[in-house]
């Protein structure tokens, strides 16, 4: 069939598509981030029970040491989804989650084993950091690819509004059961149910993205499937990324650099910031994040509108900019200030920041690739920038902390910010025809029909088509 769509009947579709994507993503976020939400609840029974600081400090670590595995999650799945389809890779992905959220929830503590209680929470949270990994940059391209032309900045802004979604639940969920339940209760048993209800939540999704339409052309899963011709790398090889996209793949690092740490900054970190260095209470502290990022997660959608208007760049030199100028101003005042309200309008300052690479940045990145190789290298490019950076940030800002050295930390941020806008600035134009232009109709100017998945080969992919066939 190759009858374009009405405007109307494509905005269904996408819309239908774009909600069956985007419920895995917030499960999986959400399974992600319950860790850092619960974790001074549950740290004392896999690491130091007798310092806060220390096993803090510990758990931090374990956080950390799971992004090691995005990069391995981001080749193996971006592989996947390049060769077989996106969403085989996003059913595959959120059953992984799922297994690992249901066995920390089972997990024996260090009373009951030893030291194989942390060796297993080690183990379990790699398994997660695996599938997140290829859950990022497989859901980024199919919310990219699955988008009407003209509104790939509002629908694809929803990877992010889901990935909000995802700790704002995690915080919601540690807000009920503080008030719900006693503090011994919560931290002897209770931190057991956020993970439990994780991976219930992940085998609904399971069952929704059986559903979901394939946004990879049938020629190119049967490129990926035939021998491949002397010199010719197929679809979804790292021989692809690297001899012919490395240029891309660079750019998609710097890209990510500076807004993987400030998001992590400013979403995760924050709530041990404020507890520990500002000296806000924990009950104080969870509802200032769930609220900060409620309204965040609302900004997405209007950052992506804004997007479609005047183009991706000017979003991201926003957040360059601004996050430059005003880092270090937000987090030393939050650091001297004991007011839950003044600590909620610094955290959205720093949100409103912030927002302007998060709403977009899974669109900018899509959009450097064709679609041969688009899994692979946005998931490959996110997650190496994400586990050097983004990951980091919780282990160096509580290292910081622990040394009183916390205006260290004020200033990496600043600096990994600044180096991410000079890419924003020398690397990318505003408005330039991309891959997704090319593959399935023009975002700014108008064009011949978009290509509807499954009709025929796109543009970029032609010559491995060909040359497989040879």
């Amino acid at each position: 069939m190759s009858t374009q769509l009405s405007e109307s009947a494509q905005t269904r579709k996408a819309v239908s598509n774009i909600l069956k994507g985007s419920a895995g993503n917030l499960v999986e976020w959400y399974d992600v981030y319950v860790y850092t939400a619960f974790a001074a609840y549950f740290q004392s029974h896999f690491f130091n029970a007798t310092d806060d600081l220390q096993a803090g400090l510990e758990a931090m670590a374990v956080f950390s040491t799971s992004f090691l595995m995005r990069p391995v999650g981001a080749w193996f799945f971006g592989r996947y989804a390049d060769r077989k389809g996106r969403k085989a890779a996003l059913t595959l992905s959120v059953t992984m989650m799922s297994a690992g959220s249901f066995a920390i929830a089972i997990l024996p503590t260090q009373q009951q084993i030893g030291i194989w209680a942390m060796i297993l929470l080690v183990l379990v949270r790699l398994i997660q950091g695996f599938s997140v990994g290829g859950e990022y940059g497989t859901s980024a391209t199919y919310m990219s690819e699955a988008a009407t032309s003209k509104r790939r900045g509002f629908f694809s802004s929803f990877q992010y509004v889901t990935l909000i979604g995802g700790q704002m639940l995690a915080l919601l969920v540690l807000v009920i059961l503080q008030n719900a339940m006693p503090k011994g209760e919560l931290t002897e048993w209770g931190w057991r149910i956020p993970f439990a209800i994780g991976g219930a939540a992940a085998l609904v999704v399971l069952w929704l993205r059986r559903s979901m339409e394939e946004t990879v052309s049938a020629e190119q899963v049967e490129a990926a499937k035939a021998p491949a011709a002397a010199g010719v790398a197929q679809p979804g090889t790292m021989k692809l990324l690297f001899t012919q996209y490395w240029k891309p793949l660079l750019i998609c690092i710097g890209v990510t650099l500076g807004g993987t740490v400030a998001f992590y900054t400013y979403t995760n970190f924050l709530l041990k910031f404020m507890n520990d260095t500002s000296g806000i209470p924990k009950t104080d502290t969870s509802v200032i994040n769930f609220w900060a990022l409620f309204i965040f997660m609302l900004m997405q959608p209007v950052y992506g509108i804004i997007s479609d208007k005047v183009g991706r760049k000017p979003l991201l030199l926003w957040f360059g900019i601004t996050g430059v100028l005003f880092t270090w101003p937000l987090l030393s005042t939050l650091a001297g200030t004991k007011d839950p309200f003044t600590a909620f309008l610094l955290m959205m300052g720093g949100l409103l920041i912030v927002g302007g690479y998060t709403s977009i940045n899974a669109l900018v990145k899509a959009e450097l690739f064709p679609a041969s190789i688009r899994a692979l290298g946005v998931g490959l490019g996110y997650a190496t920038a994400n586990s050097l950076f983004g990951g980091t940030v919780p282990l160096i800002g509580a290292a910081l902390q622990k040394s009183d050295q916390v205006e260290l930390f004020f200033t990496y941020v600043t600096v990994a910010i600044g180096i991410s806008l000079l890419v924003y600035i020398f690397a990318l134009k505003n408005k330039k025809s991309t891959h997704l232009d090319h593959e399935q109709g023009h975002a700014w100017e108008p064009a011949a029909a978009p290509a509807v998945p499954g009709d025929g080969p796109r543009d970029d992919d032609k010559d491995l088509i060909d040359a497989s066939r040879r």
